[in-house]
């Protein structure tokens, strides 16, 4: 066990943290020969695509240092803020990180985040100042920074580059002398925490375990404490680039096991597993509770593909446990399900990964977050689809979600971010200097808020410098109501939404005037309404598409003219009682991107 290190790789978006890993595993001849690519941990097409990391990664390594012969498990980790429930668990599984810094761009929002999620973990944490061969690289102005965040001393701090390799051999080093070996004993009852599981159509559920106490063999009778089920353990091993089977595993290992399973709702990831004869005393306190930030309906185009989505979406969760949904269903859209996301690039990512790992094609509603409503008479409901909210004559107070957002910016650009957050009714808590012309913003904003276009608006104002991170941060009183959009005077409850009294007339007649050009002509005219309860806001009619009935008619009195048009009339009048409106996918689609 001395000679077992477990670490991850931690940073902020697009500071080297794959290249950085693909380094380490051809140093340590890992990866070599034609299977060495770059992003080689990256094995999803959807990561290699959009040159982000979405899914954490497991890889065993070995080093030799002297006469020593070292195992090191690697976990490398996602950057975006969506997937900060990935980085959480490998933390978790881990006794050491390497802190990541770009010498070209300094400390950014997401580092700080992760590292002190790494330092309640009692991480021991390796500053690496990534990106030295860059010709912009600022190496004395971000060891500066790095100093002055960890407290370390400058000679502390390696300064590498994942492209050339340089610094390597410092860090390898530096893992084995500075991070601490895992502790445990091989001899206790087994204790293994499930920390990452994936489906897997020919063997079943195949669950990522690091084990802190015991010994695990092939073949033993284990069982999952969570659930309560008890698997025999056919297979067992090491995460090399592919998994390779081992007799047996002991404490401070990480692994897989195979063990048959195939329902998903018998692995829970955060679970602890031991065995059946000799069990341990307690559980692993597991992994908080994800607490979904953004909701959304996520509908099947055919409402004979619901069950297939059901299991789509089950077995996408063994992969992603951040990841929560429910069954519900609409007038306009059918049966399907309410699932809550850590964000909008996990949305989307999520709807991406079921068109292409399960061919589902989905519709996904307007997201929204979940509010906190407090009736007349006290009791609390919590709503997460305005389609749900009581009658308005019911409701005391309404409470929405707000976050604590860090913004690290230039002083350049700090008047356009503060005139963006305040458009988003965000209150300004501090603002603080971190190094010569960057500065870090503290806003208190909605979570509604920032849900549909923040992000982009931030990156499109700052020219990509600012950096934004952010936690919950309880709920307040506001004043929300429900804007519905009619056709026909029938309401589209795919596209209610729970709005701010502020910019409810705004964004309905927006609405309105997109779903105008969206929504194709028919044989009557169409009355497109935003609507707040009772009253009418905003309007716009969609003309039908008329036939000239009058143009075989020359000449004659005025009355033959006006006979044929009051027939058209009653006909468009009867055809409208009777026909109804499709609201299009792409005009869907198209609404949810009104900035």
């Amino acid at each position: 066990m001395n000679n077992i290190r477990n670490f991850c790789i931690i940073a902020h978006i697009d500071h080297g943290k794959s290249t950085l890993a693909d380094r380490l595993l051809e140093y340590t001849n890992t990866v070599a020969g034609k299977e060495m690519q770059a992003q080689v941990l990256d094995n999803m097409d959807l990561e290699r695509e959009r040159g982000i990391t979405i899914k954490s990664h497991a890889i065993q390594m070995n080093y030799r240092l002297g006469d020593e012969q070292y195992v090191f498990n690697l976990i490398d980790t996602p950057g975006h803020v969506d997937f900060s429930y990935e980085v959480s668990r490998s933390i978790a599984a881990c006794e050491g990180a390497l802190l990541i810094v770009d010498a070209t761009q300094g400390i950014q929002a997401q580092t700080i985040s992760n590292l002190y999620m790494a330092l309640e973990h009692d991480l021991e944490i390796i500053p690496v100042m990534n990106k030295m061969d860059m010709d912009n690289a600022m190496p004395e102005e971000v060891e500066d920074q790095i100093i002055e965040l960890l407290g370390c001393k400058a000679d502390e701090i390696i300064r590498a580059s994942g492209k050339t390799g340089m610094g390597i051999d410092q860090i390898l080093e530096a893992i084995v002398t500075r991070v601490p070996a895992p502790k445990g004993d091989p001899e206790a009852p087994l204790q293994c925490l499930i920390f990452d599981s994936v489906f897997n159509s020919f063997r079943g559920i195949i669950a990522y375990f690091k084990i802190l106490n015991g010994t695990i063999n092939k073949g033993d009778l284990v069982k999952f404490v969570a659930t309560e089920k008890e698997y025999f353990a056919d297979e067992i091993g090491i995460l090399k680039l592919d998994m390779s089977p081992t007799k047996s595993l002991s404490a401070g290992n990480v692994g897989y096991i195979i063990s048959g399973i195939k329902t998903s709702k018998e692995v829970k990831v955060g679970d602890t597993i031991t065995h059946v004869k000799r069990p341990c005393e307690t559980a692993i306190d597991g992994f908080e509770e994800v607490k979904p930030m953004v909701f959304a309906g996520v509908y099947p185009i055919d409402t004979e593909d619901f069950e297939d989505l059901r299991a789509s979406i089950e077995k996408l969760q063994l992969n992603d446990a951040s990841l929560t949904f429910e069954a519900e269903s609409s007038v306009a859209l059918g049966f399907g399900f309410r699932c809550g996301f850590l964000g909008m690039l996990h949305m989307e990512i999520i709807q991406e990964r079921l068109d292409r790992e399960f061919d589902m094609s989905v519709i996904t509603t307007v997201p929204n977050v979940s509010y906190k409503v407090y009736t007349n008479k006290g009791v609390l409901i919590e709503v997460h689809n305005p389609s749900g909210l009581p009658d308005i004559m019911a409701i005391d107070r309404i409470e929405e979600p707000y976050i604590r957002a860090s913004i690290i910016t230039r002083t350049d650009y700090i008047g356009q971010i503060m005139t963006l957050c305040l458009g988003k009714r965000g209150e300004l808590i501090k603002q603080n200097y971190i190094s010569g012309n960057r500065m870090e913003l503290i806003y208190d904003l909605p979570l509604g808020e920032i849900v549909f276009d923040f992000y982009d608006r931030l990156k499109s104002i700052s020219k990509g410098y600012a950096s934004f991170d952010y936690q919950m941060n309880g709920f307040r009183p506001s004043k929300l109501i429900r804007l519905d959009i009619m056709l026909n005077g029938e309401p589209v409850d795919a596209l209610s939404c729970l709005i701010h009294f502020d910019n409810a007339v705004n964004l309905g007649r927006r609405m309105c005037e997109k779903l105008k050009e969206l929504i194709p002509r028919q044989q009557f005219d169409i009355a497109v309404q935003a609507a707040i309860g009772a009253k009418i806001i905003a309007r716009e009619t969609i003309k039908a598409v008329r036939k000239d009935v009058t143009a075989k008619c020359y000449g004659g009195d005025i009355s033959r003219k006006r006979k044929l048009l009051e027939k058209q009339k009653k006909g468009k009048k009867r055809m409208k009682q009777i026909g109804n409106v499709e609201v299009p996918q792409k005009a869907f689609i198209e609404v949810l991107k009104l900035d």
